[in-house]
């Protein structure tokens, strides 16, 4: 049996067919895997701006109402300004400049917009060092548990007083960034089924855009032969003495829509 097989295969090399495979390469696409941002940088926490430049002759907090300094020598007051103190100092008036700017009295040290505020300081301080020392592995948890507290209370204010929450985060130039819905993994399959889907379509879409300039240019052809057509069917009635089916109004309708695809025409040249 196995013989007569293959006498009758070798005799009719015909029956046997090869079936050829598409392979992703064959396509003009390429997918790069997004670059995974750390949820303590800058675009993931939603701060829009970082610590902006401080005025470094000011005095420290705790001497600003001094009056011994009022009287004191100029090398002295350049001794309790910020420019020859740490930069925790700077971090620190920052951190008191936010704060003043939201409060609702000069008592308020605990509301929740204080709070924030408070917080962004804090947070936009350590994300710069964080940016100088990246194997701070014990700022970087920090700095997350941070953030992620400072997004449950603005969800918190954005839930129960919206016209404060959208004030504050223009205030303190943040942006409220929710948690989705449903996560999703973004794989390299799902991502090329995509954009595999995008590139057919534009390819469709390319091929439809050169199908309608194609039938564009050849409607005044088709307008000036059905113009034709219709005379040379009222003038058969009219000579047979039958009814008129084409009337007038039917032609130099057609005539009409002949112009104006003309002059339309004539206008996209010009430009």
């Amino acid at each position: 049996m196995n013989k007569v097989f293959l006498q009758i295969t070798a005799k009719k090399p015909s029956l046997l067919t090869v079936r050829n495979y598409a392979f992703k390469t064959d396509l003009k696409i390429k997918w790069v895997r997004p670059e995974k941002i750390p949820c303590y940088k800058p675009q993931k926490s939603g701060d829009l701006a970082g610590i902006p430049e401080q005025d470094k002759g000011q005095y420290l907090l705790e001497f600003r109402n001094s009056k011994e300094l009022e009287s004191a020598n100029e090398h002295v007051k350049r001794l309790f300004t910020l420019e020859f103190n740490p930069s925790k100092c700077t971090k620190k008036a920052y951190r008191q400049a936010s704060t003043d700017l939201v409060r609702s009295h000069d008592f308020d040290h605990s509301s929740i917009e204080v709070r924030l505020a408070r917080w962004t300081g804090y947070i936009r301080a350590w994300q710069e060092v964080v940016e100088r020392f990246p194997r701070n592995q014990r700022l970087k948890v920090c700095l997350k548990e941070l953030i992620d507290k400072r997004k449950k209370h603005l969800k918190y204010l954005r839930r129960w007083d919206y016209k404060k929450f959208e004030w504050l985060i223009e205030q303190l130039n943040i942006v409220y960034k929710p948690p989705p819905s449903e996560f999703h993994w973004i794989t390299r399959k799902e991502s090329l089924v995509k954009l595999t889907d995008k590139f057919c379509e534009n390819i469709k879409q390319e091929r439809l855009n050169t199908l309608r300039l194609k039938f564009e240019s050849e409607q005044p052809a088709f307008l000036e032969e059905k113009i034709r057509s219709l005379e040379f069917i009222r003038n058969e009635q009219k000579d047979c003495g039958v009814d008129v089916t084409v009337q007038d109004e039917e032609i130099d309708k057609v005539k009409k829509q002949l112009e104006e695809l003309k002059s339309k025409t004539v206008v996209t040249e010009e430009y």
